[in-house]
């Protein structure tokens, strides 16, 4: 099956990035509203913070879950139900009237994102199979993200202050309601069915295992950090890791005997997809802490409002966007060299902001030099995923979605306790200009990042083949 099997191409592409780009404005637009939230709500830190761990805690517990169920029943139907679900969920979310009714509410439209994202990574893969459509498909999806992130961070700061006929806050989560039941509609309308495995089995052992673990690393790296690491965050790390470890064992033994595994453990015998996967961790720890410090730095350091954090931003997004419809079309031509030049771009924008950013640092330079970020960002971001795919045979387009997915936000988890740990603890310890002083140690550690990002392109083959392509097209 290709893209040119069903009319129109680029209606099908827009429906599947209706599902990254619901899941990301959900991240940032509740980000943004947290103030608004937890004063609607009359209720404590600890518990609106949940808000925001909640919805990763679901999504990241259940991608490689939901891949296999993509794999199992088809992806349209995966996709179409996880959208139905993720719809209802964020009406359920705006209408709630205690803390603990929207962190419930809000766990579940987690789960409810990661079956629809799993499954438009996966049908991207299957449906575009020809090198320079899928990498002009990823690059959307990429451009897709920064879309949805400036839009989240613009949109959260401006209803946070907003008082119709309900509170500002509760339409950041009504608002998906008309574009989640628009997709459903184009969905079923111009999505084709990719066959299922219905007799394959499911694997609900490795299921609970695999929630369990994830569930109990991510939660200590996100809330212990939050807490100054409290004795029970200390423990819980190293039990979550002999838990994976345990999941990975039995995967693995799954595997080699035909057993229906949850994850197929044969994908890490592919030695560009292990290599694409650490690529992934160092590039996505580095990203997210990158944006949770400059939102803080800028606002706390240089002291400017939300919207205006969110204003500045813009190029960061607009240059995004035009450095990865670029990118997608050299992509296949010029293989890594493309990612290696937008983590030149990076070093470049991280150096900069070493020298020109202090307290007193200007709002248009701060505009430019994340901007310059956005710019070299473009480049690799969005490509992580073809690094990632590129060999990997079609009928494990779901799992190896999923274990993408779940590695990013485990990177993003890692990356906000490690890289973030340091910005924060340079700020308790700074005696002065303690927000410059902690961002600067940040992105020293964020380059540290990008010099092991660039060694494992380095080990990766310099295009990407046609050849490698339709093996994942078999």
């Amino acid at each position: 099956m290709t893209a040119r099997s069903y009319r129109p191409e680029g209606i099908a592409l827009a429906v599947l990035l209706t599902a990254p780009l619901l899941y990301v404005i959900d991240i940032f637009i509740i980000n943004m509203a947290i103030p608004a939230i937890k004063k609607g709500l009359n209720t404590t830190d600890a518990a609106i913070q949940l808000v925001i761990a909640g919805y990763l805690l679901g999504s990241a517990c259940f991608f490689i879950i939901a891949g296999r169920v993509g794999d199992a029943v088809g992806r349209k139907k995966a996709f179409f139900w996880g959208m139905l679900a993720f719809t209802v969920t964020s009406c359920i979310c705006g209408m709630a009237t205690t803390s603990l009714a929207l962190n419930i509410a809000r766990l579940l439209q987690g789960i409810s994102s990661a079956f629809m994202v799993t499954q438009s990574i996966a049908l991207i893969q299957l449906l575009f199979t020809a090198p320079g459509e899928r990498a002009r498909a990823i690059g959307w999806y990429g451009i897709t993200l920064s879309i949805a992130a400036i839009i989240g961070q613009i949109l959260g700061g401006y209803l946070a202050d907003t008082h119709m006929l309900v509170a500002g806050w509760r339409l950041a989560f009504f608002i998906n309601v008309p574009v989640g039941m628009l997709a459903l509609w184009a969905i079923r309308r111009y999505l084709p069915e990719t066959p299922g495995e219905p007799g394959s089995g499911f694997d609900y052992a490795g299921a609970v295992t695999i929630m369990f673990g994830l569930g109990a690393l991510i939660y200590s790296l996100t809330e212990g950090r939050e807490q100054n690491w409290p004795l029970w965050s200390k423990v819980m790390i190293p039990v979550a890791v002999v838990v994976l470890g345990a999941f990975f064992r039995s995967q693995k033994r799954k595997s080699r005997g035909n057993l229906a595994p949850l994850m197929d453990t044969n994908l890490f015998g592919l030695k560009t997809f292990n290599i694409g996967l650490l690529a992934v961790l160092f590039h996505f720890m580095m990203h997210t802490a990158y944006l949770l410090m400059s939102a803080v730095y800028l606002q706390n350091g240089l002291r400017i409002s939300a919207l205006q954090c969110g204003v500045c931003f813009i190029p960061h997004a607009l240059l995004f966007m035009l450095s990865s419809a670029i990118a997608s079309r050299m992509l296949v031509r010029h293989g890594r060299n493309v990612l290696l030049a937008g983590l030149a771009i990076i070093l470049v924008s991280f150096v900069l902001q070493l020298i020109y950013f202090n307290g007193h640092t200007s709002f248009r330079v701060a505009m430019l030099l994340i901007g310059l970020y956005g710019l070299g960002n473009g480049l690799v971001l969005p490509f992580m995923l073809n690094v990632v795919l590129n060999g990997v045979p079609a009928q494990h387009a779901g799992v190896s979605s999923g274990i993408f997915s779940t590695l990013q936000q485990t990177a993003s988890a890692l990356g906000i306790s490690i890289i973030g740990g340091i910005f924060y603890q340079s700020i308790v310890h700074s005696p002065s200009d303690k927000y410059t002083i902690g961002l600067h140690n940040g992105l020293k550690a964020g380059m540290l990042c990008l010099v092991m990002v660039a060694l494992m392109l380095s080990f990766l083959p310099k295009t990407f083949s046609k050849e490698s392509a339709a093996m994942a097209a078999e």
